[in-house]
């Protein structure tokens, strides 16, 4: 045989080998592998993915919220918010007593790290200061290999009144035209927070947490179909519009906020068209400059005519607001000419 025909043959052997030993692997592997691991793939950009060392540390995490006394839910972060190329959603199995004894899996408490406060009464409790934010945080705003999807909230976007300054006050949303009793959809999967009613605001409400890391709210319902501590999906149904609260006509009223704070609906969604516009949302110290302008002061001059609830309802804030910024009662005086402080 010749020396060439000899190096091919050696080489035809050990490559059979090879095929050989790696289908032995995969096989063996099929039968160890749990359900977690099977559902793991590598994240976008990472050349050295270990598989094992993943389900492990993921095994560690819901281990650690399932045995571990002394749990500070606040402090715990899982790694949802650890690894922002993943979009692993995780459920501890751990059920945790929130507001009104709605008991709800712990993951909506230690997901991301400030949803560790839970107000099923107040949308804004974070106590997030815009001033401050330096980050720059990319959001997988949804992931449909991991089964997370989006959905516009209304089947119709037209909108009727942007996101901005309207006269005294912000509009930190958007509105969207409708019917009465046309359906409301949920952006994203997640979990209802808040579901509740304002007369001279949003009317009926419902404020959902994300998994994602984002809250929307969606405003003016005709009726609520959701319940606080309802897990829902992408597209589920959580009421139907309608015109209650502050309204001049048949709208919904639509925000998406990050830890309390507003983001113009429109940077996340393409609304002439109904659809999303990428599933990765840039988070910057930008987002929040119209926040930052409203925290600068702002009065009122007294004109006749004026009392505290007009001038609240004029600005959009409470009247315990400008009593407490300005050190009177609402038994005090209002004097023509006098400057009050709103914010």
């Amino acid at each position: 045989m010749r020396l060439k025909e000899r190096w091919l043959l050696v080489l035809l052997l050990l490559t059979s080998v090879s095929f050989g030993s790696i289908a032995q692997n995969k096989k063996r592997d099929k039968h160890k592998n749990g359900v977690v691991e099977q559902n793991l793939a590598v994240p976008s950009g990472a050349l050295n993915f270990d598989a094992d060392q993943y389900r492990s540390d993921l095994e560690k995490a819901t281990d650690a919220l399932i045995f571990k006394d002394g749990l500070d839910l606040k402090k715990r972060l899982s790694l949802v918010s650890e690894n922002s190329d993943a979009f692993i959603w995780a459920p501890t199995h751990v059920m945790v007593e929130v507001a009104e004894k709605v008991l709800i899996d712990s993951i909506w408490i230690t997901a991301h790290e400030y949803y560790g406060r839970w107000d099923s009464h107040k949308i804004n409790s974070y106590d997030f200061d815009p001033r401050e934010f330096k980050d720059t945080i990319p959001v997988t705003l949804y992931n449909s290999y991991y089964g997370s999807g989006w959905s516009a909230p209304l089947e119709n976007t037209k909108i009727n009144s942007d996101f901005g300054r309207r006269r005294y006050r912000w509009h930190h949303g958007i509105d969207l035209k409708l019917k009465t009793g046309d359906p409301i959809r949920s952006a994203f999967d997640g979990i209802v927070r808040i579901t509740s009613y304002e007369r001279y605001g949003y009317g009926h409400y419902v404020v959902i947490r994300h998994r994602n890391g984002l809250e929307t709210i969606y405003g003016h319902l005709s009726k609520k179909q959701v319940k606080v501590g309802q897990e829902i999906r992408a597209g589920d149904i959580i009421g139907l519009g309608g015109s209650t609260g502050r309204s001049t006509g048949p709208h919904l009223h639509f925000e998406i906020r990050y830890q309390g704070l507003s983001i113009n609906p429109t940077e996340i969604f393409d609304f002439e068209i109904g659809r999303i516009k990428s599933p990765i949302y840039t988070i910057t110290a930008q987002s929040f400059d119209h926040e930052i302008k409203m925290r600068e002061a702002v009065y009122h001059r007294i004109r006749s005519g004026d009392n505290l609830s007009v001038i609240a309802r004029r600005y959009g804030v409470r009247v315990s607001q400008i009593t407490r910024l300005n050190g009177i009662s609402t038994r005090t005086i209002l004097r023509i000419g006098r400057r009050l402080q709103i914010q």
